[in-house]
């Protein structure tokens, strides 16, 4: 491989947020689903033991806020609507904590099957399932997506791209450049020579094949293949004489290999819960125009805000992708607004795994009465049950006056203080900007 490199520093966990964070209704997510009009379908061989990470637990059940690494692949990919099914490959002895994961955190498109004694063992399994699948109306799938169960952050434009490309040439592969010069030792441990770090480039994850490429494969492959090898890509090509694509992936495509990983996983999860919200407006244009005020505001905090009239037909996409909400509210104190907003959180039956944030900012002209009195104990109230689900409900009340700008602002500040902190203390409270 000829290709220049890049300055980027794969091996450095890279920011997700700049692939999540889309503003509802864009093309980005429309485009995928139009191109990807065939079934797509996910093997993760999660029969690793972690052993370099030095823990007892292997990596993929490993914990980090509340929720296991190997929940939030599956998460990934389930967000994608054109992946029909994903088949996780562990070993025997894991099988009942899979299922126990599936089941606690709602995962609705897996099928668990036994791992092998390799790791192309454990991937021919997954593609033997794919190809005996139990659910009529999945059905064998046209491209078949192999991706490790410990890279949480892979977005659904790179997904697009090795789909396509693994119909239209057989195999497709991710690469990024190599971080640093590979070098060949002599027996006795001395320099034997390197190579130029410019021709060559580090194979990762994910990888898509047509099914009939990469089952063939695994029906011709050596015992020592099954043993030895590690390369995909190379047994499509060494069997089935299909040469893959490669494309340069995103840097957020890094593995979770050491325990200080882990960390690294769990600060970028927690930093992007705090960089996104959804603004819900009703539709009504002094709502509208506060929203569009409040999205300025907030770009300069580091935060993004979509704006829906209401999270019905495509809006609804929101309830999956977001874990803030803000509800502006006009000239009425009840809150029926935000219940409506819990109940759409409860019919989409997604498991709420980290705290969501909703606020209710109540916006008042001069001329009005303020909040009713029983506005604070009603949001206590309904704050104090959402909790309990994981939800945590806060306050903020606006009144229009002449110093309306820095009123906008001092919400964004709130608003962001809110989301990022997620203080227990003030859940219920109804704050003044």
């Amino acid at each position: 491989m000829n290709t220049q490199g890049d300055n980027c520093e794969p091996h450095r966990p890279a920011h997700p947020g700049i692939f999540t964070m889309r503003e509802a209704g864009k093309s980005d997510h429309h485009s995928a689903e139009r191109c990807v009009d065939f079934p797509v379908s996910v093997v993760l061989p999660a029969g690793g033991t972690g052993e370099r990470t030095g823990l007892q637990t292997p990596k993929q059940f490993c914990t980090f806020l509340g929720r296991p690494l190997i929940s939030y692949t599956i998460q990934a990919f389930e967000s994608v609507p054109w992946i029909q099914s994903i088949v996780v490959a562990v070993a025997k002895e894991n099988m009942d904590l899979m299922m126990d994961v599936i089941q606690r955190f709602k995962h609705r498109k897996v099928r668990v099957v036994p791992g092998g004694s390799t790791r192309h063992r454990s991937i021919c399994n997954g593609v033997l399932a794919l190809g005996e699948e139990e659910r009529p109306a999945v059905g064998r799938p046209k491209v078949v997506i192999i991706h490790d169960a410990v890279r949480p952050f892979v977005e659904e434009d790179f997904l697009c791209k090795i789909a396509m490309a693994a119909k239209e040439q057989g195999a497709a592969g991710a690469i990024r450049p190599l971080v640093s010069t590979v070098i060949a030792t002599t027996s006795e441990g001395y320099l034997d020579h390197s190579l130029e770090r410019a021709k060559y480039r580090a194979s990762e994850m994910p990888q898509g094949f047509t099914y009939d490429v990469i089952s063939q494969a695994y029906q011709r492959c050596s015992e020592s293949d099954f043993e030895f090898g590690t390369e995909c890509l190379h047994l499509a090509l060494q069997y089935c004489g299909t040469n893959a694509k490669l494309i340069e992936g995103p840097p957020t495509l890094w593995k979770v290999t050491y325990k200080r990983d882990l960390a690294a996983a769990e600060s970028i999860i927690k930093e992007t819960l705090s960089r996104s919200a959804c603004v819900i407006t009703g539709g009504l244009a002094e709502a509208v125009n506060l929203a569009d005020a409040l999205r300025k505001a907030v770009s300069a905090l580091d935060m993004e805000l979509d704006v829906v009239p209401d999270l019905m037909g495509d809006n609804a996409r929101c309830l999956l992708k977001e874990w803030n909400f803000i509800q502006v509210s006009v000239s009425d104190s009840c809150l029926s607004e935000v219940e409506a907003i819990l109940v759409a959180l409860e019919a989409e039956n997604r498991a709420l795994l980290h705290p969501v944030v909703v606020i209710w900012v109540h916006f008042s002209r001069t001329d009005e009465l303020p909040v009713s009195e029983r506005a604070p104990t009603a949001i206590m109230e309904l704050a104090s049950t959402a909790k309990h689900r994981n939800i945590l409900i806060y306050g903020i009340q606006l009144k229009q006056s002449k110093h309306w700008e820095r009123s906008v602002s001092r919400v964004a500040e709130i608003a962001s203080a809110l989301i990022r902190e997620r203080s227990p203390a003030l859940v219920g409270q109804l704050l003044q900007a």
